[in-house]
């Protein structure tokens, strides 16, 4: 079925439509060809398109101490590989199948079945499926390959965003450690994540290359070639942008990727870790009864057992365990204290127009079942006609790597919005968010023409965002700041949430902004780059707003 010719290979990787052509490793271009470099800069399809990973690089020495968290390793490098085009034409050891549980033919990579012939299928049958996660080998039959890896990709939602990040890097894994177990020393990996299953494929691209990365620094001795296969134009320009990140060839890529790296990388596999989860041990107490125990002779009674009191056992306790132990009524009757005396406390902020802040502060229980709630009914609701205004959407990541969110004043139109909607809507997009350190971008450019929600509303939402917005938002930039809206952060600062509002960095101009996040890295509504438009809409709002009370 397949016969060996010179394939001929074409800029960026990409071979010529030569059938059913067996590549053999020398004709796919290595990451650490210095011809590469210049190669990788156009897209194969379109020679208008151009991207260049480093231009906006910092000046050497810019960087201060910072430590690369990826260095440069030339023998990894001469063993990665990026080819567009199908990797079982490549031959090499193995090759990867993205199939689901059952390990169907329909929903196996296109073409690899038809390529390597019935038997294949066959052999798939009697394997008894494979788990999401996990990977299992089979015979390559008709293939240049001597093997099959099959594995299961995950299904993405953004609730779960950590699991299936994490179930897509133990794909990667699984496939790379089956490689060894079999003896095998190369391997060609297509894209795992499917379009089916919904999976991002810029985050899917992030978490495959680290995954490669982390597994190749334990076990570089034990494999000769990781080839990185791509199918699609957009997949394959994903990868030559962040295959410098985790694979830099020089010291110059290497200070680059500093900046452009996101800010959590995942740990020494590749994988995300949430602190919250991890399990932690405390050794048992060692203490010493402060007076000798008492016993009691029951001689008399069943068996002749001897009973100690409580001082016994009260000498050996935790007083840290025992003091999360609460009587539920005397529980019930704080919170009702708090209460009471919150809401006498803020009768005041009602009456001034602040809004209801009454009420105790929640506890993590209580927060983190609000939010669940939240998050849950935001899941199940269609929310477009929120997503439609743009008054809060992703943007890139700023100048240290953090996701972004922006939200834009302007389209807040307080008349007009459902403000329960728009806060699932929030409690959505800020999920994904909120799990690791991010930042915010706020336009208040023609914000002060609309009218706004007053602090409850904002006290409100803040406790279903819960404490993980207020401690993983690194900071607050609010561009085009007017003294109103300074003053109604001073107010937010002393009767909403001291810590989340003294994060708010107040810049003037664009430029100021860029320095913080990158233009790139933002969608900027044309009104903010011009204010002579908005002092126009200011002007015309204003003088409607005057005549209105005359007619």
């Amino acid at each position: 079925m397949y016969h060996s010719v010179p394939a001929t290979i074409s800029r960026g990787g990409m071979p010529a439509d030569n059938g059913d052509t067996v590549v053999t490793l020398d004709q796919v271009p290595r990451w650490s060809d210095a011809d590469q470099r210049s190669s990788l800069q156009y897209e194969g399809d379109d020679p208008s398109f151009s991207y260049d990973p480093l231009a906006s690089a910092p000046e050497n020495g810019s960087l201060g101490n910072a430590v690369s968290r990826f260095p440069v390793d030339h023998e990894i490098n001469s063993k990665i590989y990026l080819w567009r085009g199908n990797p079982w034409n490549i031959e090499v050891d193995a090759v990867v199948n993205s199939t689901n549980e059952n390990l169907d033919e329909a929903y196996s990579s296109p073409g690899l079945h038809a390529a390597a012939g019935p038997n294949l299928a066959e052999e798939c049958a009697t394997l008894g499926g494979c788990r999401t996660g996990m990977a299992k080998v089979t015979k390559g039959f008709d293939l240049p390959a001597r093997r099959v890896i099959h594995t299961v990709g995950p299904k993405y939602a953004i609730k779960y965003h950590t699991a299936a990040e994490n179930a897509l890097s133990h794909c990667y894994r699984s496939c790379l450690e089956l490689l060894i177990e079999n003896g095998l020393l190369s391997i060609a990996m297509g894209c795992i994540y499917t379009e089916a299953k919904n999976y991002p494929r810029e985050p899917a691209a992030h978490v495959a290359i680290r995954t490669v990365r982390r597994f190749m620094e334990k076990q570089k001795d034990k494999i000769t070639a990781v080839v990185f296969c791509t199918t699609t134009a957009s997949d394959t320009e994903i990868y030559k942008r962040l295959l410098p990140l985790y694979f830099p060839r020089d010291k110059h890529e290497e200070e680059v990727a500093i900046t452009k790296l996101p800010a959590d990388v995942g740990d020494e596999n590749g994988e995300t870790i949430i602190d919250e989860r991890k399990i932690r041990i405390r050794p048992l107490p060692n203490k010493k009864p402060s007076k000798p125990p008492r016993s009691v002779d029951l001689s008399s009674n069943e068996g002749g057992l001897q009973r100690r009191d409580s001082h016994y056992f009260d000498a050996y306790l935790d007083p840290a365990f025992m003091s999360i132990i609460k009587d539920p009524d005397q529980r019930r009757k704080e919170q009702w204290e708090k209460s009471v005396q919150s809401k006498n406390g803020w009768n005041c902020a009602k009456l001034l127009g602040f809004g209801d802040l009454g009420g105790p502060p929640l506890s993590p229980a209580e927060e983190y079942s609000l939010h669940s709630r939240y998050l849950a009914k935001a899941n199940s609701l269609n929310l477009t006609e929120i997503a439609e205004m743009k008054i809060v959407y992703h943007g890139g990541v700023d100048s240290e790597g953090r996701p972004v969110m922006v939200i834009v004043g302007a389209h807040f139109l307080l008349r007009c919005l459902d403000l329960e909607r728009f806060i699932l809507y929030v409690v959505k997009e800020f999920e994904p968010l909120i799990q690791k350190p991010y930042s915010i971008v706020y336009f208040h450019s023609a914000a002060s023409l609309q009218v706004q929600p007053d602090f409850g509303w904002m006290r409100r939402l803040q406790q279903i965002l819960g404490r993980k917005h207020q401690r993983n938002l690194h900071a607050i930039y609010v561009l085009h700041p007017t003294l109103g809206l300074k003053a109604t952060v001073l107010g937010l600062q002393m009767f909403v949430d001291s810590l989340v509002w003294k994060k708010v960095v107040y810049v003037d101009r664009l430029l100021q902004l860029f320095r913080y996040v990158p233009r790139e890295q933002l969608t900027i509504p044309d009104f903010v780059f011009h204010p002579a438009l908005m002092s126009e809409m200011q002007a015309r709002f204003g003088g409607e707003r005057r005549e209105r009370p005359d007619s």
